[in-house]
């Protein structure tokens, strides 16, 4: 912020030298950096929000994933935008409210994607029966 107050303002970091600084460096309201962003996308768009292992998305962004363990995750979780789980790495309902992206809570997803396969036996029997 310093150096952009001394080259772009008048030497003195204000609010105003401090959000227009920020923007150019594409840091939003709450902080979240393109990284941040990308990760969060990545687990969303790529992998249906999760669960997703850390490797996974590392080798999605072409990142290292100790960047994305000790950089970027602390404060997703702190934000509550991002779960552990045992089974990997998850996107919570405020990470896809932040991103303007539609949430579907993850059971009503698995149902969905479930009755897309499931068949009802009469329907099944009648089709081969005619």
């Amino acid at each position: 912020m310093r150096d952009y107050a001394q080259v772009r303002g008048d030497g003195v970091v204000t609010v105003e030298v401090t959000d227009a600084a920020l923007q150019l460096m594409d840091v939003d309201a709450l902080g979240l950096d393109d990284l941040d962003r990308k990760v969060l996308s990545t687990i969303i768009a790529k992998f249906g929000g999760g669960p997703v292992g850390l490797e996974t998305i590392a080798a999605s962004l072409s990142e290292d994933s100790g960047t994305i363990m000790d950089v970027v995750e602390p404060y997703l979780l702190q934000l509550g935008f991002l779960d552990r789980t045992p089974r990997g790495r998850v996107a919570t309902r405020s990470a896809y409210e932040h991103l303007g992206i539609a949430w579907l809570d993850q059971q009503a997803a698995l149902a969905r994607q479930g009755a897309l396969f499931v068949q009802p036996i009469e329907e099944s029997e009648s089709e081969w029966h005619e």
